[in-house]
């Protein structure tokens, strides 16, 4: 396990600022992808979707896991609960889910139907936004405060949170249309830079590391299935499996 976070050294004093800027410029581009907006969903997306699940289960998880250990050493009021990691992973994944689920209900309120396409004064827009805009900092935060600070490793979460995010991006295109198109991914690009820009101000603990990795475990999860999970997206589970297999050979043999 890491030290406590901060503590970057070697290519990766120049290599996390690059990559935070890949991460922003996902969102800025991703809309440009036109081949991934269509119906059956693109093999594509179910591909990237399929690396962001088998990043979590084959790396973070295992990751998280041994950190439990560390955790119960340690004088924190966590090591009275059991399965401490995984219940903070289940709350991660119930916080985007409810999330979700209170943007799109409000949405989809009577007079917001008869309102027509979403506007910029669209509550159900600004509280989606908000929510996936505290999601891309704290992957920004995690990029600085890494569980193994190495090339290796940093550079496989950049890339799993790359995919990830063109899915979340698509999905928030298609949910939110030009509103989001205008300023949402503006917001979501800057929130990378600004988790990135806080990592390094602020030092944490390996604990408090640990217990970041595991809500974002969670939300990444809720988030992937989330997007292939819809029957009228008309997803690719074969894709969505290739994806997964990939990654996680390639994370077993690095």
């Amino acid at each position: 396990m890491s030290p406590a976070a901060g503590s970057l050294d070697g290519a990766l004093v120049v290599l996390v600022p690059l990559f935070a800027l890949v991460l922003a410029a996902v969102h800025l581009f991703a809309g440009r992808l036109r081949v991934l907006e269509v119906v059956p969903r693109s093999r594509w997306l179910s591909v990237a979707g399929g690396v962001s699940v088998a990043y979590v289960f084959v790396h973070l998880l295992p990751e998280i896991g041994g950190a439990a250990a560390a955790i119960d050493e340690a004088d924190s009021p966590l090591t009275a609960v059991d399965n401490h990691v995984y219940i903070i992973a289940l709350l991660g994944f119930v916080t985007f889910y409810g999330l979700e689920r209170f943007a799109r209900e409000t949405r989809a309120a009577p007079d917001d139907l008869e309102a027509g396409p979403p506007t910029p004064s669209d509550r159900a827009f600004w509280l989606h936004t908000a929510s996936f805009a505290a999601y891309n900092a704290l992957v920004g935060y995690l990029l600085v405060h890494q569980e193994a600070p190495d090339v290796t490793g940093t550079t496989f979460f950049v890339v799993a949170m790359a995919l990830h995010f063109v899915v979340n991006d698509i999905g928030l295109r298609e949910h939110h249309g030009e509103v989001y198109h205008r300023y949402g991914r503006w917001l979501l690009a800057g929130a990378v830079v600004f988790g990135v820009v806080v990592g390094y101000a602020v030092t944490v603990t390996e604990l408090f590391v640990n217990v970041l990795f595991a809500f974002l475990a969670g939300g990444i999860i809720l988030n992937a299935i989330k997007e292939e999970l819809p029957a009228e997206r008309q997803s690719r589970f074969w894709a969505f499996a290739t994806g997964a297999a990939v990654y996680t050979v390639l994370l077993l043999v690095a």
